[in-house]
């Protein structure tokens, strides 16, 4: 079992954590074809865009249970605090999962200020050189608008369907503290700002489909390193 090491810090940064450490343990096992593996992320695609207790075959993947058990210095989760958890890291992981289908690269990629892979950034990537493609800017626009989380993943879904097409890389630890954050009042303006931000963020020389790099975690803008990416792929 995953155990998290970290001084005292906001849930959010726990929750992106442990969907990082999720992740990367599962993307790289992806990318070597392990069968475990395969099997996972097709469990896991099956609970794109639903809530977490409605897919009762996934409560064994996404396991909070670390959050559960943090170090005695620090305080425990309120169960309001695990429910939004929760919610938050299964969003993440199954959107993740869609990405990454027959994808030979991991589209899980930690966000670095010269190279940012927010989700602002990676649908502006989508984008001409130069222009603003309206439509693709009114899907990112239209999911920060929605009314729940619920909706909002299956928004998002749509987005990560046009990701996976064209190969961008997503962070997915920061997008799940995003998922964490929204859930809380005000929280929506603060990840609506994060997103905007990040879409004025990126630049024409970025490509995301180039060689991954390594990043450090924070609370809001940044992930831990990830594993190196292989050239072995699965088309399940």
């Amino acid at each position: 079992m995953t155990t998290i090491h970290s001084t005292p810090a906001p849930v959010r940064a726990l929750v992106a954590q442990l969907t990082h450490q999720r992740i990367t343990s599962w993307q790289g096992r992806y990318l070597a074809d392990e069968a475990k593996a395969v099997a996972a992320l097709a469990r896991l695609r099956r609970g794109s865009g639903r809530e977490a207790g409605q897919v009762p075959d996934l409560w064994e993947l996404v396991d909070v249970s670390p959050l559960h058990q943090l170090p005695s210095d620090q305080r425990h989760l309120s169960e309001g605090e695990l429910a939004r958890a929760e919610e938050a890291v299964h969003g993440a992981l199954t959107l993740w999962a869609l990405h990454q289908q027959a994808r030979s690269t991991g589209m899980h990629q930690p966000h670095l200020r010269e190279r940012p892979t927010g989700l602002g950034a990676a649908v502006r990537r989508l984008m001409p050189a130069g222009e603003i493609d309206e439509p693709l800017r009114k899907r990112l626009v239209r999911a920060g608008t929605a009314p729940d989380l619920t909706t909002l993943t299956q928004r998002l879904r749509d987005i990560v369907v046009l990701l996976r097409r064209e190969e961008v890389r997503l962070d997915y630890a920061l997008l799940a503290g995003q998922l964490y954050q929204w859930q809380w009042p005000g929280g929506a303006d603060t990840v609506r700002t994060e997103w905007g931000r990040s879409f004025h963020a990126w630049r024409g020389d970025d490509d995301p489909r180039q060689k991954p790099t390594a990043a450090s975690p924070d609370a809001g803008d940044d992930s831990i390193d990830t594993e190196p990416d292989t050239t072995t792929k699965d088309a399940s």
